[in-house]
């Protein structure tokens, strides 16, 4: 009999946004697979979900995820098939003998996740995989939370853009009442330059880790410096 993969949306960071949900399918299955971003680095999912699931005698498979921007940038480099490849038949593996497998991500796995740059290619491989999405607290609803600020209100119209891969985000900030800016740290100077243009830098709020142990809010912007912010800084303008 096939195993199941659930992917779990483990939050942004705090232990305790780990829904009931999550941590008893955490808790039922007996193989962990945990993407990193360096080859030679940990798992961030796995360090929250150990907070508070205790991991003891489970297998868990830490995967170095290539780091694409775009959908088009995966595209055109054909070298990251064999990556996704080995991945993906690692996990096969697993459900092939009957496991369950447990996917962690950061957030929710529907948002801007690295899981579904996986999906497509698991189910090349295997057409009938039962594969169950988990959704989690997304770092946009923590970071709205953690700055006490409403995303959205009546017929506001809300935006969230990655704006280290956007060339032009004036029109964004012109057309939508609330704009959630995620992974702003390589372009940081820039945004807050464009907010003062545009009188919006009284608007913004940047929240850098949220739910972590190092989280830090900045409700004037400018006292943001580059020490402050990494990956997962998030910037929320707010008409």
């Amino acid at each position: 009999m096939q195993g199941i993969l659930n992917v779990i949306g483990v939050g942004p960071g705090d232990p305790e946004l780990l829904t009931l949900k999550a941590v008893r399918i955490i808790k039922e299955s007996p193989v962990l697979c945990v993407p990193k971003g360096r080859e030679e680095g940990s798992s961030l999912a796995l360090s929250i979900v150990e907070k508070a699931v205790d991991l003891k005698g489970k297998e868990i498979i830490e995967s170095h995820f290539p780091m694409v921007k775009t959908r088009t940038q995966r595209e055109e480099k054909n070298g990251l098939d064999d990556k996704w490849n080995e991945i993906a038949e690692t996990i096969l593996g697993k459900l092939r003998k009957g496991a369950y497998v447990a996917f962690l991500t950061l957030g929710d796995p529907a948002l801007y996740s690295t899981f579904f740059y996986l999906y497509d290619k698991l189910l090349e491989l295997q057409p009938d995989l039962d594969i169950r999405i988990i959704p989690g607290v997304s770092s946009v609803n923590a970071s709205a939370a953690r700055a006490g600020i409403s995303l959205g209100l009546g017929n506001d119209r809300i935006a969230v853009l990655p704006a280290n891969y956007m060339n032009d985000l004036k029109p964004a900030l012109e057309s939508f009442d609330t704009v959630v800016l995620m992974k702003v740290s390589k372009v940081f100077n820039e945004i807050v330059e464009m907010l003062s243009d545009m009188n919006l830098i009284e608007n913004a709020v940047c929240i850098s880790n949220a739910g972590m142990d190092d989280e830090k809010i900045f409700r004037n912007i400018r006292e943001a410096g580059e020490e402050d912010l990494n990956y997962f800084s998030t910037l929320i303008v707010k008409k």
